[in-house]
């Protein structure tokens, strides 16, 4: 396992990343595992060197921070050996103020979070999406609190627009307050609308881009047919997969990960993961394992240098009409349109 910088920060990240969302209450979801069964996945995660793990307060209600913190807290030594990142946002109760980024709901969400997961600090505190209901200086303001009372080392976002991106940094540096270093995107092979905007602001600024949904909800595994067939429990399960993922082009990129799998003799699963770890601004991609075998061929991604021919052949069919007119540049930039946009 390879460790790198978070963005421009000084925190080392493993570049896979355990998505703990996968571990809560069956009620909820028929896919989600239980503590018992998610503590072999989370130990063979550790063995396999990863110490960079994401949940939110809105999975299974919090349940899912129960059992993240306990796994966690048997599996590390020390606090200081791993590095843990939540979510706040989503509604936590039936008030009209348990949700949003207002100042009162951070500052409670934070203290929920540090119980339910029975630690001091997170590594990592990230707004789950953007809150049209709160002056974006009142967010920042609060969040710039949580790390100076060490509740939090790094704050970071996720999905949003890029302006609104820039909007929150500016805002926070115009306060002289803490800003965003990461960002946690939705970007796989089937959805790259990112690279449009969000992708290269963070990459001028330095900020980190940990994608979220790597494996287009399991689509890029091959967990659905052209035909409509689902082949997993979860893709049965899972409505909003069919709502997201449900193209020709879609299947398109299904066909051709499967054809360099092939080639690799390895499962669909590991190239699309190292295509992504291959994308410049990429510091670490999000995984969700629900099997010893899943967990194993994601981890394995890291050792695959897909060859220039092979990056250019999943470029092409998974390219989506994302780059500007280039008349409309050149109107815009003239002469100072960057070599590689002409």
């Amino acid at each position: 396992m390879d460790y790198v910088r978070l963005g421009a920060t000084g925190l080392k990240v493993s570049r896979i990343c355990l998505g703990m969302m996968s571990y809560g209450s069956k009620a909820e979801r028929a896919w989600h595992l239980s503590e018992t069964e998610a503590e072999p996945l989370v130990k063979a995660a550790v063995d396999g060197g990863v110490m960079f793990f994401d949940t939110a307060d809105v999975y299974s209600s919090g349940l899912t921070e129960v059992i993240t913190g306990r796994l966690l807290g048997r599996l590390f030594r020390h606090r200081d050996d791993y590095v843990l990142a939540t979510k706040v946002y989503y509604p936590m109760g039936d008030g009209p103020n348990d949700r949003g980024l207002s100042r009162k709901h951070i500052m409670s969400a934070i203290d929920a979070s540090l119980r339910r997961l029975g630690i001091d600090y997170v590594d990592l505190y990230q707004i789950h999406r953007w809150d049209y209901e709160t002056p974006i200086e009142e967010t920042m303001g609060a969040l710039h609190e949580v790390v100076r009372a060490g509740k939090a080392r790094y704050i970071g976002a996720s999905a949003m627009f890029a302006w609104q991106f820039a909007k929150a940094q500016h805002t926070a540096e115009r306060a002289g307050g803490a800003r965003f270093v990461s960002m946690q995107n939705h970007y796989n092979l089937m959805y790259r609308e990112e690279e449009r905007e969000m992708i290269r602001q963070c990459l001028d600024q330095g900020v980190a881009v940990i994608p979220y949904s790597p494996l287009a909800r399991g689509m890029l595994t091959g967990n659905r047919s052209r035909s409509g067939g689902l082949n997993t429990t979860r893709a049965g399960s899972d409505p909003l997969s069919g709502l997201q993922y449900n193209t020709d082009a879609d299947f398109d990129v299904v066909g051709q990960v499967a054809e360099v799998a092939a080639a690799y003799g390895v499962p669909p699963a590991r190239i699309a993961l190292a295509w992504l770890l291959h994308q410049k601004p990429v510091t670490s991609v999000i995984i969700g394992a629900k099997s010893i075998e899943q967990l194993d061929d994601n981890l394995a991604a890291t050792g695959i240098e897909l060859s220039a021919d092979e990056l250019a052949i999943l470029d092409k069919v998974s390219a989506r009409p994302l780059e500007y007119p280039q008349w409309m540049l050149a109107r815009q930039h003239g002469d100072r349109l960057p070599a590689a946009l002409r």
